[in-house]
C-alpha cells in the first residue's frame, strides 16, 4: 500500500462535514484540516478535534496537503478548486462541479496546465438501489429492456439556504439532477439521443424545485426510454425505480432497497377473464393469472462508499486513475445544459 494521503476539507457545512467523518474512517487517508470562510464553522470544527486553518491560503501553503476537497456553494467552485491546483495539490470538487460547460473547461485546463489532478464527488454512484437497478438491466431477466424510470421525491419544497438561489448555482436540476443522471450514464453506457424536459417552480420562482426528462436511447431492437425526475412537493411518493422489460417489470420503492421483481414464466392458456369497470368490461388490462407469473425478490449488491476516497489514494500515489473522469463530467453538463433548453424552448434537444 502507498503512504497515507492527506486530505483538507473547504466548506464544513452539511457536506463538508460528511466527508471529515468519512475520511476519519479511512486508513488509506487521513483528514489534515478544514478552512470555512465563517469563524464559527472553524470554531466548531475545532471543538469536534479536527483542525481548523486560519485562512486558505495556510491550507494551500501546507505541505502535507495532498488533497483538497470543495465542499461549498456551485459558484465558487471553480476558483478554489483552481487555486488548489496550482498549489500542486489534488482537487475534488462537490457536485455539480460548477454551472456551465465554459466554467468547467476552465477547470480541465487548469488541471492540465499544472499537471495537478481534477475530479469530482460523484458520490451516489455508490448507492445501492441504482446498483441493483442497473444489475437488474444487465441480467436480462426482464428480456429486452425498453423504459426505465428513475426519480426521487420529497415534500419539504427547495432548501432554504444558498440552494434556492440562481446566483450560486440553485435549483434541483443542478442538485439531484446531477445525481440521476450520472447514474443514467453509468447504466447506460452511452450518451442519449435526445431530451424533452420540463421544469416545476411551486415553492421557488427562481430556480426549479423539479423537473421530469425523458431520453431517448435507440438501438437496433427499438431502444429505451429512461425517464429522469425530481419532486419536492410529493406527499407520496412514486417509485425510485420502475423498470420495464418485454418479459417482467422491476420496482425498487425506496433508497432502502424495497421493492420486487415480476416476471412472465408461461403464456396464458386460455382468453383473458374480463374484468368489471364503471363503463364496462376490459380484457386488455385484466390481471394474468396467477400460474403465468412468478415473484422474485430483488437481488442485493454489496456496495461501499469509502472505495471513492481509497480511489484517490490511489491516483495519489500513481497507483489507479481516478474513477471520475473529465469527459464524463462533460457529458453531465451537457446534459443538464439540455435540460434547461428543451425546458424553455418547450422543445425536444438532440445531442
Amino acid at each position: 500500500m502507498g503512504k497515507i494521503v492527506n486530505v483538507a476539507v473547504v466548506g464544513y457545512g452539511g457536506m463538508g462535514g460528511w466527508h471529515t467523518r468519512r475520511l476519519q474512517e479511512i486508513p488509506e487517508v487521513h483528514l489534515a484540516g478544514v478552512y470555512d470562510i465563517l469563524p464559527e464553522r472553524n470554531q466548531a470544527a475545532e471543538e469536534a478535534g479536527i483542525h481548523a486553518y486560519a485562512s486558505y491560503e495556510e491550507l494551500l501553503a501546507d505541505p502535507a496537503v495532498d488533497v483538497v476537497t470543495v465542499a461549498i456553494p456551485n459558484d465558487a467552485h471553480r476558483d478554489v478548486c483552481i487555486k488548489a491546483l496550482e498549489a500542486g495539490k489534488l482537487a475534488i470538487s462537490e457536485k455539480p462541479v460548477t454551472m456551465s460547460t465554459a466554467v468547467l473547461e476552465e477547470m480541465i485546463a487548469a488541471s492540465n496546465r499544472t499537471g495537478s489532478k481534477f475530479t469530482v464527488h460523484q458520490n451516489r454512484r455508490w448507492d445501492e438501489d441504482f446498483l441493483v437497478a442497473k444489475k437488474i438491466v444487465e441480467d436480462g431477466q426482464l428480456g429486452r429492456v425498453f423504459a426505465i424510470q428513475s426519480r426521487v421525491h420529497g415534500s419539504r419544497g427547495i432548501p432554504g439556504d444558498w440552494r434556492n438561489t440562481k446566483e450560486h448555482g440553485g435549483g434541483m436540476v443542478l442538485d439531484w439532477g446531477v445525481h440521476l443522471l450520472d447514474q443514467m450514464n453509468m447504466m447506460m453506457g452511452r450518451m442519449p439521443e435526445s431530451v424533452y424536459a420540463t421544469l416545476s417552480n411551486v415553492t421557488n420562482e427562481e430556480v426549479d424545485d423539479g423537473f421530469t426528462a425523458t431520453f431517448m436511447f435507440p438501438d437496433e431492437n427499438g431502444g429505451i426510454v429512461f425517464t429522469v425526475e425530481v419532486g419536492t412537493s410529493n406527499f407520496i411518493n412514486l417509485p425510485r425505480w420502475y423498470v420495464e422489460g418485454l418479459n417482467g417489470t422491476a420496482v425498487i420503492e425506496d433508497f432502502a432497497v424495497n421493492g420486487k421483481i415480476v416476471v412472465a414464466t408461461s403464456d396464458e392458456k386460455h382468453d383473458a377473464v374480463p374484468i368489471v369497470t364503471a363503463a364496462g368490461l376490459t380484457k386488455t388490462m385484466a390481471p394474468r393469472t396467477d400460474d403465468t407469473i412468478k415473484e422474485l425478490p430483488l437481488p442485493r449488491v454489496d456496495t461501499d462508499i469509502k472505495d471513492y476516497y481509497r480511489n484517490i489514494a490511489k491516483v495519489v500515489n500513481g497507483e489507479a486513475e481516478q474513477i471520475v473522469t473529465h469527459d464524463q463530467q462533460r457529458e453531465l453538463m451537457r446534459l443538464m445544459e439540455a435540460i434547461f433548453e428543451s425546458a424553455e424552448k418547450n422543445q425536444v434537444v438532440k445531442f
